[in-house]
């Protein structure tokens, strides 16, 4: 799962750069030497965010069982719940007051938040039909808030280019994670 997750964010962080243009990664030059080592530091530093996106993972699953452990499941899915809308309400409200000129209007700093959520509740669909429905708000939590706090240093430089690029080598890795988890942790079943 490690090598498979680096691999995945070396490859996914090559895939944005792309879809956003290497303009900017490149200097502007034309040469390919200047192209070559551009890719070489994309794919490494999708590396670096990979591994930020399996020690959260690590995290995460650690973080859950003593949830499960200090409260009741059922207050522990509701703090979860409220937690993830705290940190879908700050990435707008917070980045608004942070990063919002007087031009801006705070619909703008919605994109991101909207996205995360999107994507979190159709994964946390698929990972409860997947194992069970108690999975869901877990699921949900895992790709909204960790993957906001693992892209944390991203979204404090607002820098669009890099936050996506970071974002979504996270998010990706994370969603590889979670959907992954059940298949190697299934119990061998023995032949009969």
């Amino acid at each position: 799962m490690f090598l498979t997750t680096l691999l995945l964010g070396g490859i996914t962080i090559l895939a944005t750069g792309l879809a956003i243009g290497w303009g900017d990664m490149t200097g502007g030059g034309d040469q390919a030497s200047e192209l070559v080592a551009a890719i070489i530091w994309m794919f490494i530093v999708g590396l670096l965010f990979s591994m930020i996106s399996q020690m959260g993972f690590f995290a995460y699953l650690l973080v859950h069982r003593l949830g499960l452990g200090v409260f009741k499941p059922k207050l522990w899915t509701w703090i979860q719940v409220l937690l993830i809308a705290f940190v879908l309400f700050d990435l707008v409200y917070f980045r608004y007051i942070a990063f919002g000129t007087e031009l801006d209007t705070w619909t703008q700093f919605t994109t991101l938040p909207i996205i995360l959520l999107i994507v979190g509740l159709i994964a946390a669909f698929i990972k409860a039909k997947l194992t069970n429905s108690k999975a869901f708000i877990p699921a949900l939590f895992f790709l909204t808030v960790v993957t906001t706090v693992e892209a944390v240093p991203a979204i404090i430089q607002n820098d669009q280019n890099w936050t996506t690029m970071m974002t979504t080598t996270i998010l990706v890795c994370n969603l590889y994670q979670l959907l992954i988890l059940q298949r190697l942790t299934k119990p061998i079943e023995q032949k009969a």
